[in-house]
């Protein structure tokens, strides 16, 4: 009788023959890679030419680089130090979001390398690869300088290490979910998530054996260290992600319902159906018995998230993974007439569905073209803003314009005080899109950096000036009464295709403060 490491031998020789029998055309890599440098090149290239600016949440994590403190941030801090890199290649577009484009190329890359461990031959690997390059979410994550891409890098190498498990036994690819799953840990806490969706699938699956090997356990322990500047900048500042989640959930997470939740899904288009078919082959296919963690894991991934009212995106992770499924399956059918119409439906499709909403996932039509042609084919929902509110454009649009010519007019004020008053003048803004504005545009027109109570940036601190001057922007004069004897409303900045709260910017002159910005400033923790 062979011993347990015999049969763990004989099963990853046969595992390999099986990969050599089934996988034939291995060698037939370049339509992956051209996918995927196709999608890189179109990233850029939007980058260079789009008639938008930079994100509101990208001024975010600029400034979260600038004030990179590795294990004190109250935010997981993968997205700081990328921000620290990326300002050193240059402060374009293309430089800001060359690491979302090369991550969106690599995801490419991934769904394809999936379907190749799962089995699948060429179809199933360009299919797999095909879906991903045409989503809008994925098309829009891989443009957006922000963590959603990173953590569905992390999570779909993370599955990947999964699939490579389920089919060498090889407990090395247990390091290798640690790894990925510690950086998605490093990046958002929703790794947190993925790792709880992993564990019930390790319960429920065959592959629950190895909850009585270490490998699990020394994964769980490289997660830990490597996601431990996420877990301790929480520790050492008093758990501010609690605070950020009742905010979220108040403001946009309360009305999403199950619906809703199910319909964003079904929003991917041609791929979703795809992916659907991926996940019952997972869980129910004869040939799949051995990847059933994996499609446990996704399926408990997405009832966590169900419960828990996130958004639809939340679980964007999850589909390279089943797009590659999907693919194995519609190749491996064994109707053998139906097979080839399948296959190429399926592809045409997926296709001819992510042309037609290209627009929506890069930002390539000016505002007005962008608006007739949501009308145009009926994907106004495509306008909804997180707030659940119907506006003009997609939100992430409306939240890339405007900024520079409202730093301009804060300038603009700024410039019209005497050299003394800009000698003590502080800016002081609303929300951390105009405060990081003024800091991202801020040193062409020598302005001082800006502060803000709003989230993040109020750990960033008041600064050293006491505030004796006050110029105020995205603040209302009468909020300001509190603080300033003296309160001058200066001018209000339109800017009709931006963001509701956006269009209608106030700035004032506020002067003799009741205390100084440094006594004030810890009483205003927590408030926005």
């Amino acid at each position: 009788m062979p011993t347990r490491y015999e049969a763990r031998g004989r099963a990853g020789r046969d595992a390999h023959s099986h990969a050599q029998v089934t996988d034939p055309l291995a060698e037939h890599s370049a339509p992956v890679v051209a996918l995927a440098a196709l999608t890189v090149a179109l990233h850029v290239a939007t980058n260079a030419f789009s008639p938008y600016g930079v994100h509101r949440d990208e001024f975010l994590y600029l400034a979260m680089g600038r004030h990179l403190d590795l294990f004190r941030m109250d935010f997981p801090p993968a997205i700081a130090i990328l921000a620290k890199i990326s300002m050193a290649l240059g402060d374009s577009l293309v430089a800001l979001r060359i690491f979302p484009a090369l991550i969106a190329g690599l995801l490419v890359i991934l769904a394809a390398s999936i379907a190749r461990a799962l089995g699948g031959g060429r179809y199933a690997q360009i299919l797999g690869a095909l879906c991903v390059v045409a989503s809008p979410l994925f098309l829009r994550a891989g443009n957006l300088f922000q963590p959603v891409v990173v953590d569905q890098l992390a999570w779909t190498a993370a599955l990947f290490a999964l699939v490579k498990l389920g089919r060498t036994n090889d407990e090395k690819w247990w390091l290798w979910y640690g790894v990925a799953t510690g950086f998605g840990l490093l990046t958002k806490f929703s790794a947190i998530i993925f790792g709880g969706a992993t564990l019930l699938a390790l319960l429920v699956s065959p592959q629950r054996r190895w909850i009585l090997t270490p490998w699990p356990w020394i994964a769980f322990v490289l997660v830990i260290a490597i996601g431990s500047p996420s877990w301790i900048g929480q520790i050492r500042l008093g758990f501010p992600v609690l605070q950020q989640m009742r905010d979220l959930r108040a403001v946009q997470l309360e009305r999403v319902t199950p619906l809703e939740f199910i319909l964003g899904q079904v929003q991917l288009g041609p791929a979703f159906f795809i992916a659907l078919v991926g996940l019952l082959w997972l869980l129910l296919g004869r040939a799949a018995k051995q990847y059933r963690m994996t499609g446990w894991t996704c399926l408990f991934a997405f009832l966590v998230l169900l419960a828990l009212k996130g958004k639809a995106y939340y679980l964007g992770p999850v589909y390279p993974a089943l797009f590659a499924a999907g693919g194995v399956a519609i190749e491996s059918t064994r109707a053998s007439r139906a097979r080839t119409p399948v296959m190429w439906t399926a592809a045409t499709l997926t296709l001819a569905y992510g042309a037609l909403v290209l627009p929506i996932g890069i930002p390539i039509l000016a505002p007005a073209q962008m608006t007739a042609y949501t009308d145009a084919i009926g994907a106004s929902e495509a306008n909804r803003t997180n707030r659940g509110e119907q506006d003009k454009l997609p939100q992430d649009y409306a939240d890339m314009l405007g900024w520079p010519e409202q730093v301009a007019a804060v300038a603009s004020v700024y410039g019209s005080l005497s050299p003394t008053d800009r000698e003590k003048a502080i800016i002081i803004a609303g929300n951390y899109g105009e405060a990081g504005a003024v800091d991202f545009y801020g040193p062409l027109y020598g302005l001082p950096n800006a502060i803000s109570e709003a989230g993040t940036y109020w750990f960033f601190g008041p600064g050293k000036r006491p505030g004796e001057i006050a110029l105020t922007v995205g603040i209302e004069p009468e909020d300001l009464k509190d603080f300033f004897a003296e309160v001058t409303p200066v001018r209000r900045l339109k800017s009709p295709w931006s963001v509701s709260e956006e269009r209608d910017v106030p700035i004032n002159i506020a002067r003799r403060p009741f205390h100084t910005v440094q006594e004030v400033w810890p009483t205003l923790a927590g408030r926005n």
